[in-house]
C-alpha cells in the first residue's frame, strides 16, 4: 500500500468531513483508528507505523488549524482509553490515566499521537464533540449525546471501513418546543 497515496485519502476525507462536523474552535475530535484494518488485516492484528505516520499528520494539522482538541482512542489493551494533549485534559477536566501506548498495547496510531502532541497524556474517558472511526474501533463510547451520523463519499480509508459522527444538543421540550436554527433549517422533535 502507497503510503502517500493515504495521507492524499486522509487529507480528502477530512475536508469532507470537517463542514459537515460543524466544530468550533476548542471542541473535541476523536479518532479511532486500526492500521491493521487499513492494510486488509483484521483488527488488532499487523499494527503498521508507517500507517499511522502516513494519516496522523494530516488530522494533526487540520486541527491545529482550526484549533481544535485531538482525542485519539487507543485499543482494547489500554481499555480504549484516549490519546491527547494535557490542555486539553485540564481544559475539559478529564481524569488521567497512567501508560504510555505501543505499538501493540494501545496500537500504532495512539503511539503516533503520543509522540506528536505537545505534553501528551491518556484520559481514561472523553464525551467528543464528533468523531472519526477507522475500521471499526468503536469511539462511539466517546461522544457525546446525541450523535449523528456524517454521510461522506468515502466509506473506507485503505481497506479500512470508514465511520463519522457529530453531536449536537439534546432537543428537549416536547412538541411545544422550539429550537435554534442551523443553516436555515429548523431542528424540531416532531
Amino acid at each position: 500500500m502507497n503510503m502517500q497515496d493515504l495521507t492524499t485519502e486522509m487529507t480528502n476525507l477530512l475536508h469532507e468531513f470537517l463542514p459537515q462536523a460543524d466544530l468550533r474552535p476548542g471542541q473535541i475530535l476523536v479518532v479511532g483508528c486500526s492500521t491493521s484494518e487499513v492494510l486488509g488485516h483484521h483488527i488488532g492484528k499487523e499494527s503498521s507505523v508507517d500507517v499511522a505516520q502516513a494519516i496522523f499528520p494530516p488530522l494533526e494539522q487540520l486541527a491545529r488549524q482550526e484549533g481544535l482538541f485531538l482525542a485519539i482512542q487507543c485499543c482494547e489493551h489500554l481499555n480504549r482509553a484516549l490519546v491527547m494533549s494535557r490542555s486539553c485534559l485540564e481544559r475539559y477536566n478529564l481524569v488521567e490515566v497512567s501508560a504510555v501506548p505501543q505499538p501493540k498495547a494501545g496500537g500504532s496510531f495512539a503511539t503516533i499521537a503520543y509522540s506528536s502532541l505537545p505534553d501528551p497524556v491518556l484520559a481514561e474517558s472523553v464525551q467528543g464533540h464528533a468523531a472519526i472511526d477507522i475500521g471499526d474501533t468503536l469511539v462511539g463510547m466517546h461522544l457525546r449525546p446525541v450523535a449523528v451520523p456524517v454521510r461522506l463519499s468515502v466509506t473506507e480509508l485503505g481497506k479500512a471501513h470508514l465511520t463519522a459522527a457529530r453531536t449536537r444538543p439534546r432537543l428537549i421540550g416536547g412538541e411545544r418546543a422550539v429550537y435554534k436554527q442551523r443553516e436555515g433549517v429548523l431542528k424540531t422533535c416532531l
